[in-house]
């Protein structure tokens, strides 16, 4: 018997045990798949593969081959299976072939760039390349600027610094000209608001390119969602070849699904029960790595374990999350990974890339809101073929609980879907007018940016663009790219300050629900106080303060359509797409403490409207009449379907609940029929109505699931109630919201 099994047998018969374990999953350990690549690559490069004894993975083998055939290719490969390799290789092919060659990496976080730039620099070094590998960023010297620009032929950098210097692309002339290959790591990342910002940043670079006749190839790497090719073409604009086949080695993995006990009318407390578990690894000598949801919740399991049975493990558990100093992560990192250290607790700062080197066990406490972040997280421990345990520990709400009772729906389903949408009408003007900056707009532009001519008369008409003999310039005296932020949409922002700090910028609509006087925001993982909002000024002031509590604002919507685009009948029901324009009132909000309710506050702010794209679908009225004649509560119901399939939504698309809003009446005025919306809760859209109006069937299928297969009797934390519900969840009714759901997954009315 291995230690993992023994471990388990033990938590069995420990005398805390009463039943939480929901599921065991065993997933076999595989033989790695090796190969070779067919082209003849540099002596050098092949002279540092051979030394290192390195023996290419059938994937990574495959990925180096299509990017030498000139492929834009997509890796999308569980964590730890070597995808850095799999772009490293071409990359320096080229490098050591044409001594002008050059190459762009960009990663979504700083700390991943540290750590490739580490493993870059030594690749340099040994084999002579002379590539002068160099992060070029926020952070970089301006003494060491020119420098860079004028000699590394390999620059590592983020899509904000890109967004902020590329209309100073004449500086970059001698690295763009030259420019081989463009690297985008953990492209999955690129989602939401922020991916249709960095879609359309990659479109205006490519333009750029152009003019220094620079063609680059595009080498992605994911974790494994569900659409690649999709995600691959909307990001960049180009067409992919997708390497997906795994062909590393694991070892045995066992999968355990967690549920904390039910004391009284709720469940235990999450973070206890993943300090116990956390406590009781260690005691079986298996070297653990637990991932919380925030970082106070990092902070506080690794304290609750220090202390635990009389300091047993003291000295060998340390916290881990952005924010420390580079000196103290890089410490616990080589601490961690020579074993120093048994025990740590992170955010999931550590989901990614840095390298901690081989763990037995992970500890997810809380799902993190996706399977692709989970199985990113769960693949940390496992390295090489050892046996591994990863253990997901589950909240009290919708998602965690529907895959406590559908395991097979996270073992035997495939990852979310990335979304990335390119319509959004607000988000393409700015890039416009960044682009405008950067160069004159011509007709010709459509080839990257689709049909522009609309967008293009209407920033003519408002005089943010003006026309010049060589076509549209900006006509604005204010840095575009100081304007258009990559992550929110609208110009109209409020800055939150600590001080004379900026802490974030946020969108008037987002400041009302997360920065109104009283609120508690949560920064990089540090509470802060929001002391007052000025919508007028658009300043938001925030005292740092570590507080036991949580807010969260309470809003009433209204929906109006105003453009049906789709419309499809889906067992009897009618279902549409198209775009709306809402209006949200934040009018209250409570103030909570884990979970328990301390008070509701008021709130003065005005109403927020704005324009989105919902998916809505109509009841027939004869099933409202039927109910009320059974005097069944329809409202409820009604009511209780909506909070329901918002809460389900990020089963299929990479989204959160709080992405959207959501709308349920028995009378609709545009429609005249009891109605239900779930709404984008962005100012224009960004593709989540779409994604539901697609994936509608299934979306209604674990719906019902989650209603049905809940054991509370008139509805909970776990299926029907929403904690942003601007009703107080009143009136909800379980029962009548699954005999609805029933009708709507199984036949036609």
């Amino acid at each position: 018997m291995g230690a993992i099994e023994e471990y388990i047998r033990d938590l069995k018969s420990s005398d805390n045990y009463e039943g939480q374990i929901a599921h065991i999953e065993e997933l076999d350990e595989r033989p790695p798949s090796f190969d070779d690549v067919n082209h003849i690559l540099n002596l050098k490069l092949r002279g540092y593969l051979d030394a290192h004894r390195i023996r290419l993975y059938s994937h990574q083998a495959r990925a180096i081959d299509l990017a030498l055939d000139g492929k834009n290719v997509i890796i999308t490969t569980p964590t730890a299976s070597g995808k850095s390799l799999a772009f490293n290789v071409p990359v320096f092919e080229a490098l050591l072939e044409d001594k002008k060659a050059t190459a762009l990496y960009l990663y979504p976080m700083k700390a991943l760039s540290n750590d490739q730039l580490k493993t870059l620099k030594a690749m340099d070094e040994e084999m002579g390349t002379k590539a002068s590998p160099a992060a070029y960023d926020g952070d970089t010297p301006q003494s060491a600027r020119i420098g860079i620009r004028d000699t590394s032929r390999l620059i590592v950098s983020n899509p904000y610094a890109i967004h902020r210097y590329l209309s100073w692309h004449d500086k970059w002339r001698r690295f763009f000209s030259g420019l081989r290959y463009i690297v985008i790591d953990e492209a999955h990342t690129y989602r939401g608001v922020y991916g249709s910002g960095v879609a359309l940043l990659i479109r205006r670079l490519r333009r750029i390119l152009k003019r220094y006749g620079s063609d680059p190839r595009f080498i992605l790497s994911s974790a494994t969602v569900a659409n690649p090719e999709e995600l691959s073409f909307k990001l960049t604009g180009k067409e992919f070849s997708v390497v997906s086949r795994d062909g590393s080695g694991r070892g045995k993995k066992y999968f355990m699904f967690w549920n904390p006990p039910i004391e009284g009318q709720s469940r235990g407390s999450t973070h206890q029960e993943t300090m116990r578990l956390m406590v009781d690894q260690l005691d079986h000598g298996l070297q653990t790595l637990c991932f919380a949801q925030s970082r106070r919740m990092a902070e506080l399991i690794a304290k609750w374990a220090r202390e635990y049975d009389n300091h047993k493990f003291h000295g060998e558990i340390a916290s881990y999350r952005a924010g420390y100093l580079p000196e103290d992560r890089r410490r616990i990192e080589n601490d961690f990974k020579s074993m120093r250290l048994k025990g740590v607790t992170s955010t999931n700062a550590l989901e990614v890339g840095i390298d901690i080197g081989s763990l037995d066990s992970v500890i997810i406490s809380g799902y993190p809101g996706t399977r692709i972040s989970t199985w990113q997280e769960a693949g940390r421990a496992g390295r090489g073929t050892s046996e591994s345990l990863a253990t997901l520990v589950a909240f009290d709400n919708p998602l965690d609980q529907f895959y406590m009772k559908h395991p097979e729906r996270f073992f035997n389903s495939g990852n979310e879907e990335a979304i990335v949408d390119l319509r959004n009408p607000y988000i393409l003007m700015g890039h416009l007018m960044c682009a405008s900056a950067e160069m004159p707009l011509t007709a010709a532009d459509s080839a990257y940016f689709g049909d522009i001519s609309e967008a293009m008369e209407a920033m003519s008409s408002a005089g943010i663009i003006r026309r010049s003999p060589r076509g549209m310039v900006y006509g604005g005296t204010k840095s575009p790219s100081e304007i258009v932020s990559l992550k929110n949409i609208s110009s109209h922002n409020v800055r939150v300050m600590c001080g004379s700090e900026l802490l974030e910028t946020m969108e008037t609509a987002r400041a009302c629900s997360e920065a109104h006087k009283g609120a508690v925001l949560l920064h990089q993982g540090e509470t802060y106080l929001i002391e007052d909002l000025d919508l007028k000024l658009g300043i938001a002031r925030a005292v740092k303060k570590d507080v036991d509590y949580y807010t969260e604002a309470l809003k009433l919507s209204d929906v109006a359509i105003r453009k049906e685009r789709l419309k499809k009948t889906v067992n009897g029901i009618d279902v549409h797409v198209g775009d709306v324009t809402v209006t949200e009132q934040y009018y209250e909000y409570a103030m909570k403490r884990y979970e328990k309710l301390l008070g509701y506050f008021p709130l003065d702010l005005p109403s927020q409207t704005f324009e989105s794209v919902a998916v809505w679908f109509t009841l027939p009225e004869e099933l409202h009449q039927k109910m009320l004649m059974e005097n069944k509560d329809f409202n409820g119901g009604i009511h209780a379907v909506e909070h329901a399939m918002i809460a389900m939504a990020p089963l299929f698309a990479l989204c959160d609940r709080w992405d959207m809003g959501g709308l349920s009446t028995p009378d609709h005025p545009d429609t005249n029929l009891p109605t239900i919306f779930v709404y984008d809760g962005y100012e224009g859209g960004i593709g989540i109505a779409e994604k539901c109006y697609e994936m509608f069937p299934g979306l209604t299928k674990a719906t019902l699931e989650l209603v049905r297969d809940c054991e509370c009797t008139e509805g909970c934390p776990a299926c029907i109630y929403s904690p942003k519900c601007g009703n107080k969840n009143k009136p909800l009714d379980k029962a009548v919201a699954d005999e609805i759901l029933n009708i709507m997954a199984s036949r036609p009315v």
